[in-house]
């Protein structure tokens, strides 16, 4: 009797390949791609445009060993199985995958499935399908067009500002959004209003706050929305409230409704996430990666714990649903259950194949507080997060008792709205604080129980305060996601992506978690927005993303969206190449002095280090100076551990330093210390300031590897007023502001308290 052959499942990741093998028999044997195994090459342009844009793709190097492991477990198999990601990215390395396997169309299949499941998997494998070549054809156009602008637009930036800057068709309108933000708030010009709340109190022993919202025009004899513009106005007004009669005019009371958000979708989940939990997008894509792939969980091995992470659908499969339905009414209680299972509307570009991100079980074994152990800390929030936001979808709303007091005093009306929780609803699992973010600063007010409407009002106390409107807030990761989602730039899975690379390529940088645009990420916008104004317009982008749909569903032809895209382009570049030249020249600046060598004015260039002085005499006179120079160093008060000579403070690319004064005979350096010794019991180390390979600022023990204390968070050398812990940390957020919280025991203290 022949032996049988085994069956081939090939996966892109390892940890995915480990999941799913558990699920399989002895007749499955699971391999994984680990990720793309052809591309286009790095070293040339890779596209042949007068071939109907086919790309010239080769074997990754490196990547050897993989595809002839494939190819000879593919000669094993009766059938092969593509089981890669359920999205047109998947669809395309399955592709590739097939490409190179010596085996018939016949034997090769595609599997697809949105949670690594047992039942899952094993439906996949009994509905096996061909690769679908539209979807093939609509990730290559998105790569191509990636790799037009990419390889043509750069070397503009190249020769004009210096060489290796990048342009992106999709990183650069993101970029742009950005730099108008700082340019809308450069240009804002601050107007001055002044607000006017009042203290009351009626028959109920409790005061409350209103605001002043009307005031009666004198020629219309009609209440029109309150506007103050200046201190003098505002006193009037103060002096004529002072004299008046309050009563209330108008009582309301009644019932709202707050409904659950929908379970997450790729770009929700980015925008949640990176507000409340303070994680960077590629971060937050990286966990939910793994919790989708498998995460060991002890006496269950590797479990995919979510379904996949890069969906734009809503869609919860009607079995997940009546699993959420039963232990929503077990674990809750009837009363917190829908009669109807809610079902949500997804976007018209939505890929309604795929589900919302959501768990993959909701047995008490995979509840996130049951997991907390097996789990890392950002692995544990990510997941409580979605499980809590899919579970409290389908619970019942929230219920308010909304109270609206309006009081009348001569020609001003006052209004103070009030809310109480009277029925939890989705809430009891998804909190305020998940569903505003924990900063998020109420305005509710808490209305006293017993007011009546003609009720007499005693004022208590006024408040007459000068404001100025702000300018628009910097985008932060969060908010940069929504827009871009809310303009339909790129898809919600390359978001992540998009904004590391600007962010990685240094046109913007992070300053308290918001996005600024730096000098070099101007100019390239500047560049580029002025001479590719088509190419990078937000509604040409979009409309973009709209063809790229339509290749997808088989309604556009890839050669002919490509052409349609490739002329104007072209045009565009070449146009842009013949002014090369005045590019340059426009971006020079006069530096106010001239050369020391050749006695020319000197002028402001760019370099892969920023911007510098350098003679207008060039290439005859090669002078060049730094635009600022260096800060001498500063003596301080250590000693060399090395060779005993004074230690001085330095200026480096990762802020200040300690280096010895006799460099270059003695090179050592190190950090400088904060003054506090290392918390760390039995350590005599010192805490010091360090830099993450990120560039991020952490704080740790000056005998690191010795001693592995750290924290993000800077230590003061202040103890515990609560439990005498011998320091506290430094922090800040926005609800708080600057504020100190001991490690141990958490007591908070502000910072005035503190100074005071």
């Amino acid at each position: 009797m022949a032996t049988e052959k085994r069956n081939l499942v090939i996966v892109e990741s390892p940890s995915k390949a480990k999941t799913i093998n558990k699920f399989l028999g002895k007749d499955y044997k699971v391999a994984a791609s680990v990720g793309h195994i052809i591309d286009l090459p790095k070293s040339k342009f890779g596209v042949n445009i007068e071939d109907g844009f086919k790309p010239q793709y080769i074997k990754i190097r490196g990547k050897e060993k993989i595809i002839k492991m494939l190819k000879e477990e593919a000669k094993k198999a009766d059938k092969v199985f593509l089981a890669t990601d359920p999205d047109r990215e998947g669809e395309a390395i399955a592709y590739h995958i097939a490409t190179i396997l010596d085996k018939d169309d016949s034997q090769v299949k595609r599997i697809e499935f949105n949670e690594i499941t047992k039942s899952a998997v094993a439906q996949a494998i009994e509905k096996p399908r061909s690769i679908d070549m539209a979807r093939v054809y609509s990730q290559q156009a998105r790569r191509v067009l990636d790799r037009i602008v990419g390889y043509q637009v750069s070397p503009v930036l190249w020769k004009t500002v210096y060489r290796g800057l990048s342009a992106g068709r999709v990183q650069s309108v993101a970029l742009k959004l950005v730099c108008e933000r700082e340019q809308a708030i450069r240009a804002f010009v601050p107007e001055e209003f002044w607000t006017i709340a009042i203290d009351v109190k009626g028959e109920p022993p409790q005061s409350f706050k209103a605001k002043l919202t009307k005031i009666r025009d004198a020629a219309s004899n009609i209440f029109k929305k309150a506007k103050i513009d200046n201190e003098q106005d505002a006193r009037k007004h103060e002096q004529e409230i002072r004299g008046a009669d309050l009563s209330i005019t108008s009582l309301e009371l009644k019932e709202v409704k707050k409904q659950p958000s929908p379970p997450f979708i790729t770009s929700t989940l980015q925008q949640a996430a990176a507000r409340v939990l303070r994680m960077s997008t590629s971060r937050i894509m990286q966990i939910a990666q793994q919790l989708y792939e498998g995460v060991e969980i002890p006496g269950k091995g590797s479990v995919g714990l979510i379904t996949y992470m890069r969906t734009d659908s809503t869609r919860i499969s009607n079995e997940a649903l009546n699993s959420a339905r039963d232990m929503i009414s077990q674990q809750f209680g009837g009363q917190f259950l829908p009669e109807k299972a809610r079902v949500f509307k997804s976007k018209k570009s939505a890929q309604d194949a795929h589900e919302a991100i959501r768990p993959t079980y909701l047995s008490a074994d995979f509840h996130p507080d049951a997991l907390q152990q097996s789990l890392s800390g950002p692995q544990f929030k990510l997941y409580a997060l979605i499980w809590k936001r899919f579970v409290a979808s389908q619970m019942k709303a929230a219920v308010f008792d909304k109270t609206t007091v309006e009081i009348t005093g001569g020609d001003y009306r006052f209004q103070a709205v009030g809310e109480t929780l009277k029925f939890e609803g989705y809430l009891k699992v998804y909190g305020m604080d998940l569903e505003n973010g924990a900063d998020e600063e109420s305005e509710n007010v808490a209305i006293p129980a017993g007011l009546q409407q003609g009720e007499k009002l005693i004022l208590l106390d006024l408040e007459n305060k000068q404001n100025f409107t702000k300018p628009p807030a910097r985008y932060t990761e969060s908010t940069l996601v929504r827009e871009l989602d809310k303009l339909g730039i790129g898809r919600p899975s390359t978001y992540a992506q998009i904004i590391s690379t600007i962010i990685n390529r240094k046109y913007v940088e992070k300053q308290q978690y918001k996005l600024h645009a730096t000098e070099l990420g101007e100019t390239v916008n500047k560049i580029l927005t002025t001479h590719f104004p088509d190419l990078f317009d937000v509604g040409f982008t979009a409309r973009m993303e709209t063809d790229l749909d339509k290749v997808a569903e088989n309604s556009a032809d890839y050669t002919e969206v490509m052409k349609e895209f490739y002329q104007p382009f072209q045009e565009a570049l070449e146009k842009a190449n013949s002014r090369r030249d005045e590019i340059k020249s426009d971006l020079l600046e006069e530096a106010g002095e001239n050369c020391d060598v050749c006695g020319k004015p000197m002028v402001i260039r760019w370099g892969r280090n920023g911007r510098f002085m350098a003679c207008s005499g060039y290439p005859e006179c090669k002078n060049t100076k730094p635009l600022e120079e260096p800060e001498a160093p500063v003596e301080s008060d250590e000693k060399c551990e090395k060779c005993g000579s004074p230690m001085v403070i330095k200026i480096g690319r990762y802020g200040k330093f300690l280096a010895c004064s006799n460099y270059p005979e003695c090179k050592n350096t190190r950090p400088i210390p904060l003054g506090i010794k290392c918390p760390r019991e039995g350590c005599d180390g010192d805490v010091v300031e360090r830099k993450s390979r990120r560039g991020r600022t952490f704080y740790g023990c000056s005998r690191y590897p010795k001693c592995d204390f750290v924290d993000w968070n800077k230590p003061v050398n202040e103890p515990c007023p609560a439990c005498g812990n011998s320091y506290m940390l430094e922090k800040y957020t926005k609800a708080r502001g600057q504020h100190r919280q001991c490690p141990e025991c958490k007591h908070i203290i502000s910072l005035e308290a503190n100074t005071a």
